[in-house]
């Protein structure tokens, strides 16, 4: 995504902001879909209204993914929430994405995690980001980050074996 996309949806361009916002749609669905789960579309679409809503508020336009992973993650949590999918439970050992009954495997121990530690191990194992980026995405201390993480890992671990 150019600078200039972004700049002309700032200025109110109706077809730059469809195009920057088609663009983001697939990279919001990566961050959305294993946090929220079942509710991962409801996510990636609430992600989507908070930045067409705010995206006047972005000073720095190569920001863009930044701003709206932190968006996206805290859509995630607040719609997983909000399904009720709060039920407490290495991604490093992920199976290959073609192999789809493992797919559904991960889904369902993902499931068994809390929002909050499906997005600490999204944005950690998946995105790759440092936990001091984790902990600013997600507003916690950098010491809630770690704990999660190994609780989260440790859940994951124990429910893949079962």
């Amino acid at each position: 995504m150019t600078a200039a996309l972004v700049r002309a949806a700032q200025r109110g361009d109706t077809m730059a902001m469809n195009e920057l916002l088609g663009e983001l749609t697939p990279y919001l669905g990566k961050i959305c879909g294993p946090i929220a789960l079942d509710a991962g579309a409801d996510a990636v679409q609430e992600s989507l209204i908070a930045i067409f809503r705010h995206l006047r508020e972005l000073r720095d336009p190569e920001a863009l993914h930044g701003w709206a992973r932190a968006i996206a993650v805290r859509e995630a949590v607040r719609v997983a929430r909000r399904a009720g999918r709060a039920r407490p439970a290495e991604l490093a050992d992920l199976p290959s994405p073609y192999d789809v009954e493992h797919a559904v495997d991960i889904r369902d121990v993902l499931g068994r995690l809390s929002p909050e530690h499906r997005a600490v191990l999204v944005l950690r194992d998946l995105e790759g980001l440092p936990e001091e980026a984790v902990a600013r995405l997600l507003r916690v201390p950098s010491g809630t980050v770690k704990s999660r993480l190994h609780r989260a890992r440790d859940s994951f671990r124990r429910a893949w074996r079962s």
